[in-house]
């Protein structure tokens, strides 16, 4: 099993940045992709952007060329945030998916507890 971690999380204004960083803790040597979603008020969870283990990566297209992930192999995820927006508004989770722990691969994934970014004026 796995535990994440996030922070960086806060307000910010239109057009400002924000970083957060997610840190696994665990037994997993090796985690098939790292990434985030979100969740707005009234809203579903949607995804956000993905890393895989061999470093292509996934956005969605409200935050691409804004948004940026990377990973530091299975100890930890980021997510640079840049000209944000008020949609941008929400809570963001950390997960992980596709766990390899000693020789044992399991399909699962895992949660942050998520953090709040809130893009205000």
């Amino acid at each position: 099993q796995v535990r994440l971690v996030e922070s960086g999380g806060g307000s910010v204004q239109p057009g400002g940045s924000l970083r957060l960083s997610c840190v696994v803790s665990g037994s997993a040597s090796e985690i098939n992709n790292l990434g985030w979603y979100r969740q707005a008020p009234g809203e579903q969870r949607e995804l956000v952007a993905y890393i895989s283990r061999g470093g292509g990566t996934n956005y969605a297209d409200s935050v691409k060329g804004r948004f940026i992930v990377a990973r530091d192999n299975a100890k930890a995820v980021f997510l640079e945030m840049n000209s944000l927006k008020f949609e941008d508004t929400a809570v963001y989770y950390c997960y992980a998916n596709g766990l390899t722990i000693g020789d044992t691969f399991y399909p699962m994934t895992s949660w942050g507890q998520g953090t709040q970014v809130t893009v205000s004026s």
